[in-house]
């Protein structure tokens, strides 16, 4: 089967790859084989983020794959994200520089606003979630987004981004930044499986020709052990890899689950992200270019939903009380 379709095309004209590379948790001499593999395997998109800490590993074999001429830069899709110790408009410049330092790169494709609630300065850079003296985080209760959107449109004036956007935002708050925005969001990038599709989010992304991106593609993997880390128990619904429809949609096609999780998502338009550090799994995740899944097929994908987020922030509990706190509304 040919001629898939492997891309999206933003409002702008710039073109995403449908599927990417994620790299969360995933640290430096693991995140250096998964991106070479990732390449290998034909992976042209890599998403990172200023709060991963791997930019400078992914930066040393993109950098390896441009200059050794087995990749030119403008085929490669690279998404960093400005972190929340970043959410004021004075320190935009200051955090895209150094992640493009990093990264070894002039310019990312894609460079989003990684959360809607800012933190106030730690001890420096490294500090990511401060906290005072009492062990609570040190949130920015006075964040603003619009004057932060603007501080992201001057850097694609300054050619440093060629597309912004968002990641955890509300249909609220993109409403209220497209409304004041130059230059509009390209992407919205949240939490999003076959368990927790959302629907009324994606409708109000397209009412703006804004493309969507799944993190956590895959379900709630690994959150039995998120959760341990962070004295929550342990979910109360199974994984969506083990879901006796994902399973026997997979064995009528011969795939995995996971790539008929992917399927389902890339065939409506949403750019999946699925993170592995593992060699057969990265290779895997990309197989899903040479079948189609049937219309029946997506019908009974689509009725998997059951709004189960994994990813609420709520560990930072000092942000829910945040006036951009972005799940205190359904969507």
């Amino acid at each position: 089967m040919t001629n898939l379709k492997t891309d999206i095309f933003f409002w702008n004209g710039h073109r995403m790859p449908l599927v990417g590379l994620g790299t969360w948790q995933a640290p430096d001499e693991e995140v250096k084989a998964a991106v070479q593999w990732a390449l290998e395997a034909g992976y042209r998109h890599i998403d990172t983020a200023f709060n991963y800490q791997n930019e400078g590993a992914i930066g040393e074999v993109i950098d390896e794959w441009i200059k050794s001429g087995k990749v030119k830069r403008e085929e490669l899709f690279i998404t960093t994200k400005l972190p929340l110790i970043g959410n004021s408009p004075d320190k935009v410049e200051r955090f895209i520089k150094l992640s493009l330092e990093s990264l070894k790169l002039d310019y990312v494709d894609l460079y989003l606003i990684h959360f809607p609630v800012g933190f106030l300065p730690g001890k420096d850079d490294t500090d990511l979630f401060p906290r005072d003296e009492e062990g609570k985080a040190k949130i920015d209760m006075a964040t603003d987004i619009i004057a932060l959107w603007k501080a992201m449109e001057a850097q694609v004036d300054a050619g440093r981004a060629k597309s912004i956007g968002l990641s955890n935002f509300n249909s609220e708050q993109i409403e209220r930044i497209v409304q004041a925005s130059r230059i509009k969001p390209a992407n919205l990038q949240v939490e999003l499986h076959a368990y927790f599709q959302q629907k009324l989010l994606r409708a109000a992304c397209a009412n703006h020709d804004i493309t969507v991106c799944a993190y956590g593609p895959l379900g709630s993997k690994g959150r039995i052990e998120l959760n341990a880390k962070r004295g929550l128990p342990p979910p109360a619904i199974p994984g969506v890899l083990e879901d006796p429809v994902v399973l026997e949609i997979a064995r009528k096609h011969s795939k995995t689950p996971a790539q008929i999780l992917l399927r389902h998502l890339i065939q409506e338009n949403v750019v999946v992200i699925p993170k592995s550090v593992t060699k057969t799994r990265i290779q895997e995740n990309f197989g899903v270019f040479d079948f189609i899944l049937s219309d029946s097929e997506i019908s009974m994908l689509d009725s998997l939903d059951k709004n189960d987020r994994t990813f609420d922030f709520k560990f930072l509990a000092e942000a829910t009380e945040s006036p951009e706190f972005p799940f205190h509304i359904p969507f």
